[in-house]
């Protein structure tokens, strides 16, 4: 979950089920390719809509000019050594963030164990109908590139197609997302009311939000899903791209210690730096197995962290 503070991704259980792939009233059908579909035309924002563009807008100005949402990776201002890397793995993929307490998901770190994808990863994207036609061909054509390179780094097929679908990015806004309820419903049955409603009750400060869910006693991902605001510009939106999917795929947390890395509330990066690559590298090893321990896992991921850095500290390169 993408905000002016905080960034985490919510794990949840249940039976999952999939979907017909008709769109509801006020959504495109999901897009299954990079290049876009002939599109309706477009309705008008609302008013609503209009001043949360300009809100958001404000915010990203403003974030720049303190030089935030970097998108070069990082650099020799932020070096890293191999224990930093397996410190800021462990906080990140060994911690959930919210907790549900008293009908709400609450902030509150509690160690967990590793979860993860097997098999592929099959990503479709649905749009809002205001969401401008020339924003979606953009979204569609960023996400297919970050695919690849999620797919490079993790080693898992990982494709956007609209067949069989098993992960949802919801691009949506304001009245689109409210009223979604009904769709996120029938792609995952078995979502808990307080998860729900953070998704569509969305507050102002929170920009993105991603739920991965898991059978029942198991830490294997089947289904994910991404909910965006359409009306966010274009460097937040590509932020929120950036990390919501990827931690759909495991790095569920974040760490004000972890430098370079979009897994820190301090949005100083909007896109995957050298440090998150590695971690997805790591994740995906095969020394390492759904449902482990972080007691169990620690002396392989600081091996895996010490192969992958050579044992000297390092500056992330753009």
């Amino acid at each position: 979950m993408r905000d002016a503070g905080a960034a985490a991704a919510i794990v949840l259980s249940g039976v999952l089920a999939g979907c017909d792939g008709t769109a509801p009233a006020g959504l495109s059908t999901p897009a299954g390719s990079a290049s876009a579909p002939a599109e309706p035309a477009t309705p008008p924002l609302s008013a609503e809509s209009l001043a949360a563009r300009a809100y958001y807008q404000r915010i990203e100005t403003a974030a720049l000019a303190r030089g935030q949402l970097r998108t070069d990776g990082g650099g020799t201002d932020t070096p890293f050594s191999a224990e930093d890397l397996a410190r800021n793995f462990e906080r990140i993929a060994f911690f959930d963030e919210f907790q549900r307490r008293g009908g709400q998901l609450v902030a509150q770190q509690r160690e967990s164990t590793l979860h993860r994808w097997q098999g592929s990863v099959r990503v479709e994207v649905a749009f809002g109908d205001t969401v401008p036609a020339e924003q979606r061909a953009r979204d569609r054509m960023t996400i297919a590139s970050y695919l690849v390179q999620l797919s490079d780094l993790t080693g898992l097929p990982i494709r956007m197609t609209g067949f069989a679908p098993n992960f949802t990015v919801f691009i949506l806004n304001e009245e689109e997302r409210r009223q979604a309820g009904r769709l996120i419903l029938s792609l995952a049955p078995g979502m808990d009311p307080e998860a729900l409603s953070s998704a569509l009750e969305m507050k102002p400060d929170t920009y993105c939000t991603i739920f991965s869910f898991a059978p029942a006693g198991s830490a294997v991902y089947s289904r994910a899903l991404a909910v965006i605001r359409g009306e966010l510009p274009e460097i937040l939106r590509l932020s929120c791209l950036h990390e919501e999917i990827a931690q759909g795929l495991g790095l569920v947390n974040d760490s004000p210690r972890a430098r370079p890395s979009i897994f820190n509330d301090n949005d100083e990066f909007a896109t995957l730096t050298r440090q998150d690559e590695l971690m997805l590298r790591i994740l995906y090893d095969r020394r390492l197995a759904p449902g482990m321990s972080l007691s169990q896992a620690a002396p392989t991921v600081s091996s895996i962290a010490a192969e992958l850095m050579g044992g000297e500290i390092i500056a992330a390169l753009p």
